[in-house]
Parts: C-alpha cells; structure tokens; sequence
C-alpha cells in the first residue's frame, strides 16, 4: 500500500482515506479445500495498531484462520497450500478506471481476499506497527459456518463492494462475517464504558494529536457526522470493535458464553505515533487574524487598499469551496450537507477578478455584502455543526474585510 502514499498528500483525501488499511494482497485465494476436523480450527479477530501515515491512524481489521488449509497459485501457477491464512475486506485496486474521481465521490470499489498469515505479520512489523489477535469462542458448527461464509465471499462475483468509512469498511466486514453467525447480545459492562456520540467524536480519540490531519477530517464531514449514534454504530472503528469484543457474550439455547476464549499480543509496537511538530491550526488562524487587524487598521488609517491580501483570502476559501461543492455530489452521507461552504463559498473563486476590479476603482462589489451575510449564518451553524479547529476564527478575518470594503471602498 506504500505505493498509494502520495494519493493521501491531498487535504481531501486525507478523511476518506482514513481507514484504508496497510496490507496488501501478496497471493490470490482462487479455491480452498474442504474443512478437515474443524474442532481444532480456530477464528481470530486481528486488531492492527494506527501507523505514521494520516489514513493509518484508525488502524486495521481482519480475521484469521487457522488450522484449515487455502490452496494459493503463484504466478506460474503452481499450487501452494497454506493453513494459516487472514481475510482482508481492505484491498482496492488503483488501475480503476478513474481512480481518483471515484475515490472523491464515494464510488470506490474495495475487495475481499486472502493471504497467508506469515505475510500479513511480515508487513506490520516492517512498518512496527501492533498487531492484536483476539481467538473467538465459537462452536464447531459456528467455524464451519464462518469458513463457509468466507469461501464463498472468495469467489469472484462475491469479491467486491462498494466501501464507506463509516459504514461499510473492512472493521464493518469482519464484524459482521462474524456476528451473522452468531447471537451477539452487548455485555453489561459495555454500557458504563464513555463512548464517543458523534462520528466526529468517534475519529477524534485517534487523531488528536494529528491535529491538521483532524483537520482535514473536519473540513469534510458536513452535520450530519455530528448526530448521536448509537454503540453499535461506533464500531467502525477497529480498536472500538476490539474492545467491544473483549467484553461480549454469544447466547444461544440459553447458555452464555464469552466471545473471546483468548487474546495476544501478536506483535508490539515499535513507537507511539508522535504529535506533529508544526503549530496547530488554531495558533494559525489567530495569527491570521491579528495580522488581519494590523493590515486593515492600516488601510483605513492611510485610506490604502490591500488588493493583495483580500485576493489570497477569497482565493483560498474558493479553492476549498469548489472541493465542498463537489462533496454535494459524493455518496458519502456525512459529507453532503457541510454548512462550513457557507465560509469556503466557491463564489469567492468565481467572482475573485470582478471583485479585485472594484475594489481597485474604488468601488465596493455586491459579494462582500453577499459573503458577510454568509458568514453571519456561518457563524449561527455553530450550533448545528461542529466545526474544523481554527475556521470560526478565519470567518471573523473575513468579516473583517467584508466590513472594511462595505464601510470604506
């Protein structure tokens, strides 16, 4: 997947990658032999620790089998047989026609596989990052029906599926590969344990140190990432889903057991990921702002205008009002109404040489009076929405300037 690193370099990128997990297909499953004394085969949840790349700090889920053997062909096509074998619902292919588009729009179509063990392991602790197995406590007829189950979704009609982040990734497969099988009931003390309520919430815990990676994530997640969910929602998230495995039960003809039987600790991690070292967007936007004061208290003492620096600023909030306004158009639910386009408003783009035009006669342009009572509502969507670190505090530079031309051009 290190292959795909450059991809996530672009801010919007960054939130709808989040998830996408590390590991990468090194042999096609193409048939698997039948399933010999299943009593001795175990099924584990795999729980793989945050990386150091922004769309590795969720981490990663998977399933392990072992003890029932996978038939594997190498590329001559010679048969090798593996009985320790993990299912990844985490695989995409970049060759996709129009890869980048799709991703944007939410039309990006993951896939299941299978690999060896031996070759998932070597891949995480190349990047040292945790790798987590919890062994399920399941019945024989329960691992028959998950062998099954993962056969089939092997073939290549069964392959593929259409991912979202929050509601159908590869923490969502796993679970649910494992949960149709069983009767899963939530343990008693799951519920006193202080879970995140909102989807913004949820992706905080793991990237508040990352704050311009959070960032990223807030700028495109619209109000609807900020509605209360449930607990069985929240389990998109791979460590989320761990810790909720730790603690439930499977009950069935009247019997209660746990559904862990046991849990290791397959590989450590190497290093914490570290805070970023660059100032936060909030010491950012204050110096903006103050700079926005000096610079404006200036004009309007010198009667001068700074064409220059209201062009920066319409053109940074145009530029990242086309990105929301194409959100509109992505399959992504929680990314379609975002009323941070109130202040990224694409209009501050389109009419950028009109407005500059004015202000360099000496006129004031309808926009400012358009764009400060965009950002008056702006300003009043804090209480429906929570919004990325620091843009409360650039909206107020902007009011500023929308003042500054409306009183004094």
């Amino acid at each position: 997947m290190k292959r795909f690193e450059w991809i996530f370099k672009v801010s919007f990128f960054v939130f709808l990658c989040s998830l996408t997990p590390s590991a990468s297909l090194r042999a096609q499953a193409v048939d698997s032999v039948a399933t010999a004394g299943v009593d001795s085969v175990d099924i584990s949840l795999l729980t793989c620790g945050p990386g150091r790349l922004a769309y590795e700090l969720y981490g990663h889920t998977a399933l392990r089998v072992k003890g029932s053997p996978f038939i594997f062909y190498d590329r001559d096509g010679n048969p090798i047989v593996f009985d320790d074998v993990v299912a990844n619902w985490g695989l995409f292919s970049f060759h996709q026609p129009y890869f980048v588009l799709r991703f944007v729009f939410g039309k990006t179509d993951y896939r299941m596989g299978l690999e060896p063990m031996e070759f998932f392991l070597e891949e995480y602790e190349d990047e040292g990052r945790m790798v987590y197995e919890q062994v399920l406590n399941l019945t024989a007829q329960e691992k028959a029906d998950i062998i099954a189950a993962l056969k089939e979704n092997d073939k290549p009609e069964n392959r593929y599926y259409r991912y979202n982040y929050f509601y159908d990734n590869c923490t969502t497969r796993a679970d649910q590969m494992v949960v149709s099988h069983l009767n899963v009931t939530r343990a008693d003390t799951l519920e006193s344990k202080a879970y995140p309520v909102t989807y913004r919430e949820a992706v905080h815990v793991y990237n508040g140190h990352r704050r311009w990676a959070r960032l990223g994530n807030d700028l495109l997640l619209g109000w609807k990432a900020d509605r209360p969910i449930s607990l069985a929602k929240q389990l998109f998230l791979p460590m989320d889903l761990r810790d909720y495995y730790s603690a439930a039960t499977i009950t069935r003809d009247g019997a209660t057991r746990p559904l862990v039987a046991s849990a290791a600790m397959l590989l450590e991690a190497r290093e914490t990921p570290s805070a970023e070292r660059m100032p936060s967007p909030s010491v950012v936007a204050l110096s903006l702002l103050l700079l926005t004061l000096l610079l404006t208290g200036v004009e309007i003492r010198s009667k001068r205008c700074y064409m220059l620096y209201d062009a920066i600023l319409l053109l940074a909030v145009g530029l990242g009002g086309l990105v929301l306004t194409a959100m509109l158009f992505s399959e992504h639910p929680t990314v379609q109404q975002n009323l941070q386009i109130l202040l990224f408003n694409p209009l501050a783009l389109i009419l950028l040489y009109p407005v500059l035009r004015n202000e360099r006669a000496g006129r004031c342009h309808w926009f400012w009076k358009v764009f400060a009572f965009s950002l008056l509502l702006f300003f009043l969507g804090n209480f429906v929405q929570r919004y990325a670190e620091g843009t409360n505090i650039l909206a107020l530079c902007l009011l500023i300037r929308c003042y500054k031309n409306i009183k004094f051009t």
